[in-house]
């Protein structure tokens, strides 16, 4: 199995969730070995995609380098995941990625527009090799060894419309736009009033997320899964822990998890070298077992 980046440029404007502001978003082909890379085009400067370069867990995931900065990453991180893309170069004139609906879905079908262009090159993977878990009182991420990259999540909250939801996702690409992309972000109206208050979610409506107020979901069109909560968090946790660099060989695990407890457990996986090893494919029999594990037969 390959490395992959995209064939082509493409390019979209949209409003990011938190400024309100447009943004334009360029997406362009990188070499072999390059990774993911943010750059500001208004300021002229790149950010890798890097744990250490993570300033900022409160509302979204986000990365910074000097003065600049880039927000809300991991909804189009979680996309570039799906496709398997190693090596990409996100430009932004702005310091937020565009929320589009909310899911992952646009950016799904951006990437789609572009292509898919396999490099020579093999693709690398980090394979757990043994537990790493972060816990926050009951919260918890946790990372453990697997033959296939599997998601399992359960989140509880006191609301009617949500309540306890559960579920295991078994990666593939095609699975990823079934179970997946499609779910949205979502927040309560009191918090959606503060985060204003504060300078932020300018640009949330009931377009781009899920809203509830005490007793019901105020979105006219409903759900589109019927655990849709759960699945937007998985969706989050693929693109957080897309900050390792390589595609994750393990089964992630969590109740209640936050972008903050996923960047420290990237963080914390990667301080311990007796946690795993960095695999790289080159022979048919890898290539194949690479193909098992993330559900590309």
């Amino acid at each position: 199995m390959k490395q992959k980046t995209i064939k082509n440029k493409v390019e979209i404007i949209g409003i990011g969730l938190h400024k309100g502001v447009p943004v334009k978003m360029e997406l362009e082909p990188l070499g072999v070995d390059s990774g993911i890379v943010f750059y500001r085009s208004d300021l002229g400067l790149s950010i890798p995609l890097k744990p250490e370069n993570v300033v900022d867990t409160t509302m979204a995931t986000v990365l910074g380098m000097g003065d600049a900065r880039v927000s809300t990453i991991e909804h189009l991180l979680s996309a570039i995941a799906a496709y398997g893309i190693d090596n990409i170069r996100i430009c932004l004139d702005n310091e937020e990625v565009p929320i589009m609906d909310g899911s992952s879905i646009g950016y799904c079908m951006l990437i789609e527009e572009a292509g898919i262009a396999v490099q020579n090159a093999p693709k690398r993977a980090i394979a757990i090799k043994k537990p790493i878990e972060i816990q926050d009182d009951k919260k918890f991420v946790r990372v453990e060894p697997s033959e296939k990259m599997i998601f399992d999540f359960s989140i509880d909250f006191n609301h009617p419309a949500i309540r306890q939801q559960h579920y295991k996702f078994t990666f593939n690409t095609k699975a990823y736009k079934e179970e997946i992309a499609r779910a949205r972000t979502f927040g309560f109206l009191h918090e959606v009033n503060y985060l204003r208050s504060q300078g932020l979610a300018k640009g949330g409506d009931l377009s781009n997320c899920i809203v509830l107020d005490e007793s019901s979901i105020l979105n006219k069109e409903g759900l589109r899964y019927k655990e849709e909560f759960v699945r937007h968090k998985i969706l989050d946790a693929i693109g957080d822990m897309a900050l390792l660099g390589m595609p994750l060989l393990g089964t992630y695990v969590s109740f209640a998890g936050s972008h903050k407890l996923n960047h420290l457990l990237t963080k914390q996986l990667l301080s311990d070298e007796k946690a795993f090893e960095i695999v790289s494919f080159e022979d048919k029999a890898e290539e194949e077992s690479l193909e098992y594990a993330f559900g590309t037969h």
